[in-house]
Order: C-alpha cells, then sequence, then structure tokens
C-alpha cells in the first residue's frame, strides 16, 4: 500500500480528460498534475526537446510530490519519450498510446480505424505500429489536427462558429469511411462533441484516457501501490503557463475547484 500520488503529465490542459476519469475510478489515489503550457504545442516539437521536457517534468513531480507512478497523459509525449522515460526513472511510468489502440482494435468491425492527433504524434507512427501489433489486418488513417489543441486552450471549444473549421479539418476522416475513430490527443475529448457531430453519430469515438485508467488499476496492484485508507485525498496541480487560465477550463472540466500554481520555466530547467 502507498499513500503516494500518483503523477500525470500533458503539454497543457488536455490530460485532466484522464485524470478526471483517474479521480472518478481511483477514489482513494492522491494525484498531482503538471500543465506545460509554456511550451505548448509539444506536437510541433522535436523528438529530442520533448524527451528533455518530459525528464523535467517527471523529476520535478518526483523531487516534489514523491509520485510513486507517472501517466504520460500526452499522446505526442507518450509517442516520444515513454521509452525513454522508463529507462531514467525507477517507478513505473505508462502512456496512452497503447490502451487507446487496444480500444480501437476491440471496437472496429470494418478494420477502418481514423486516428486524430498533433502532426507529433501522427509523424511518430506510434498508434499504427501498435494497432498493428495487435491486428496487422487493420487500415489505420491518420490525420493531424494542430488547429484543435490552441482551441481547447483558449476555450474556444463551445464556440459554435468553430464548429466550419473542425468540419474541414476532419473531412479527409470523413472520405474514408472509418467506423472507428481514435482521439489521439487527450485535448480532444474535451471537444468531442464538435467532433462527433463533425464525423456523424455512426462513428464510434475512442478516448485513450478509459483504458488508461484500467492500466493504471492494474500497474498498481501489480507493484503493491494502492492507496487503500480511505479518507481525505488531496490533489495538486501546477502549470507553467497562465493559471487563470489553466484553472478557469479545469474548474469546468473536473468540476472541481482548482487552484493550479504556477511553475516557471527555469525550475523545469534546473532540474
Amino acid at each position: 500500500m502507498s499513500k503516494k500520488a500518483i503523477g500525470f503529465m500533458d503539454s497543457g490542459v488536455g490530460g485532466l480528460t484522464v485524470a478526471k476519469l483517474a479521480m472518478q475510478e481511483l477514489q482513494n489515489e492522491n494525484i498531482a498534475y503538471l500543465g506545460d503550457e509554456a511550451r505548448l504545442p509539444y506536437g510541433e516539437k522535436s523528438k529530442e526537446e520533448i524527451q528533455q521536457y518530459s525528464l523535467q517534468i517527471a523529476n520535478f513531480l518526483i523531487e516534489k510530490e514523491d509520485i510513486k507512478m507517472l501517466v504520460i497523459a500526452c499522446n505526442t509525449a507518450t509517442s516520444y519519450a515513454l521509452d525513454y522515460l522508463r529507462k531514467h526513472l525507477l517507478i513505473p511510468v505508462i502512456g496512452v498510446v497503447n490502451p487507446g489502440s487496444i480500444a480501437a482494435v476491440n471496437n472496429t468491425k470494418t478494420n477502418r480505424v481514423g486516428l486524430i492527433a498533433t502532426n507529433g504524434t501522427v509523424k511518430s507512427g506510434a498508434y499504427e505500429q501498435a494497432i498493428n501489433r495487435i491486428n496487422n489486418n487493420i487500415e489505420v488513417f491518420s490525420q493531424g489536427c494542430p488547429r484543435f489543441v490552441p482551441m481547447v486552450e483558449n476555450q474556444e471549444y463551445k464556440d459554435a462558429k468553430k464548429q466550419e473549421m473542425v468540419d474541414d479539418d476532419l473531412s479527409t476522416i470523413n472520405t474514408d469511411n472509418v467506423d472507428t475513430l481514435i482521439l489521439g490527443c487527450t485535448h480532444f475529448p474535451i471537444m468531442r462533441e464538435m467532433i462527433q457531430k463533425s464525423v456523424g453519430d455512426s462513428v464510434k469515438l475512442i478516448d485513450p484516457g478509459y483504458e488508461t485508467v484500467k492500466q493504471i488499476k492494474t500497474i498498481l496492484q501489480q507493484h503493491h501501490l494502492e492507496n487503500d485508507e480511505v479518507g481525505d485525498v488531496t490533489y495538486s496541480f501546477y502549470t507553467t503557463g497562465d493559471a487563470d487560465n489553466f484553472n478557469q477550463v479545469a474548474n469546468e472540466w473536473l468540476n472541481y475547484e482548482v487552484h493550479a500554481k504556477h511553475l516557471p520555466i527555469k525550475e523545469l530547467e534546473e532540474l
């Protein structure tokens, strides 16, 4: 048993979609979350930069929050830094790509799976590789949607006027006749309604966060890290960006009063 927190990292507020599910399903667990909004978007960064940023964040959460495991709640960071962090850290590290791939394989009936993600995640080919390791008969149709992340970070995901832009960015996916679509960026579930409206109700949207939380449970059990003590839990939030903006999105999404602490990039770079 361990009362230590589970660490979550993301390029911004998107990883809150995974943290929210963890808060619902792992109600005894303490959580420490860091959103690196000052260096967003990760999808346009190099592999080396993402690995460097991810290790800095991991080291901060280990030193400041004494986390017992790390969840990379970012598809791009998972694609480029999962193996890298596992080599450098002594705690369990999981990402969101493999869980999302498993869910997509289990849901598709036509073996035609769509993926929308950042350009970095698409370029990495991580989802295609993970899916084809499970079932190499599945075709994966990938589309980079770099405009979606700023839409969420800038709180424009409820603006009906943005629907036309979403439709335009998903036009290729709509012509691929997929029956399953992976939301391959943790920001995207926040704008789920707009995406579903664009692709139609016949397409099953896959949020990798659900399968990721299942994997968190499994890892905690395997390593005997569950917090079995019922009582008050602690949720800590950090952002390298504007704390007020982070809090506004987080409060609405989590239905929880968040008081994120601003973390200067300089403090991360010194780790």
